[in-house]
């Protein structure tokens, strides 16, 4: 089994700055994408950034310029610096991972518990 936990997460004034870290541990072999979706109250879970194991990354409009991802594979953590921030940031943010458990091609796919950001004066 595989677990990943994200925090970083809190309150901060619009203009701010925050860094969200996720680790995974467990039945790891290695991990494929790693990726970082938020969720708004009364809105859909949207993606808001994703890094392949080679370093690929991709990011929603709405964070581009504003938010970096970057992953550290000998720590299994996913980061996702977020610079800029605006209200509309505010959500629960979480983690997902695409994780290989065995040398045979067995894999797992799972979410974090998320964390909150709050941007608010």
């Amino acid at each position: 089994q595989v677990q990943l936990v994200e925090s970083g997460g809190g309150l901060v004034q619009p203009g701010g700055s925050l860094r969200l870290s996720c680790a995974a541990s467990g039945s790891i072999f290695s991990i494929d994408a790693m990726d970082w979706y938020r969720q708004a109250p009364g809105k859909q879970r949207e993606l808001v950034a994703g890094i392949t194991s080679g370093g690929s990354t991709n990011y929603a409009d709405s964070v581009k310029g504003r938010f970096t991802i970057s992953r550290d594979n000998a720590k299994n953590t996913v980061y996702l610096q977020m610079n800029s921030l605006k209200p509309e940031d505010t959500a629960v943010y979480c983690c997902n991972a695409h994780v290989q458990t065995d040398p045979h091609g067995s894999t797992w796919y799972g979410w974090g518990q998320g964390t909150q950001v709050t941007v608010s004066a």
